[in-house]
């Protein structure tokens, strides 16, 4: 019983490095996608899996394609959002993690700048080392 014990608590620091690296490495793919999402497809094939299920603010549910189309329509258009992420929740259970947000959406034009509100949802899998959102849920939070 001694050696279990021993045997455990050895390796307790290393599962805690394991869960704090896989915590920050879903914090830097999100904060890159968020950096990168109004005009970097490739932030988006990286970030999203291809069996994704999305459930927009608007009600509607579609997958990785739909998105990818739609970053290829708006590469003539001029850049004016951006986005960050504030109130980041990032829970791990193995290699599945859902992470929870308040997402931060500001458009400018006009010499105006536009603010909206979503809370996010994702839950990601970790498959060959790489995390990826598999489903996501966005609400827009109302004014």
């Amino acid at each position: 019983m001694r050696k279990l014990v021993a045997t455990l608590l050895l390796l307790l620091p290393f599962l805690a490095v394991a869960e704090t690296s896989d915590e920050a490495r879903l914090q830097t793919l999100l904060d890159r996608f968020l950096a990168g999402a109004a005009s970097d497809p490739e932030v988006h094939s990286r970030f999203w899996a291809d069996d994704l299920i999305y459930t927009s603010s608007s009600g509607q549910r579609f997958g990785k394609r739909k998105i990818m189309e739609g970053m290829e329509q708006s590469s003539d258009e001029p850049i004016t959002a951006s986005y960050h992420a504030e109130e980041v929740d990032i829970r791990l259970f193995g290699d599945t993690a859902v992470v929870a947000f308040q997402l931060i959406g500001e458009e400018s034009g006009e010499g105006q700048k536009k603010t909206s509100r979503y809370y996010n949802t994702g839950t990601f899998l970790k498959r060959n080392g790489q995390w990826q959102a598999v489903a996501w849920q966005a609400t827009r939070i109302p004014d």
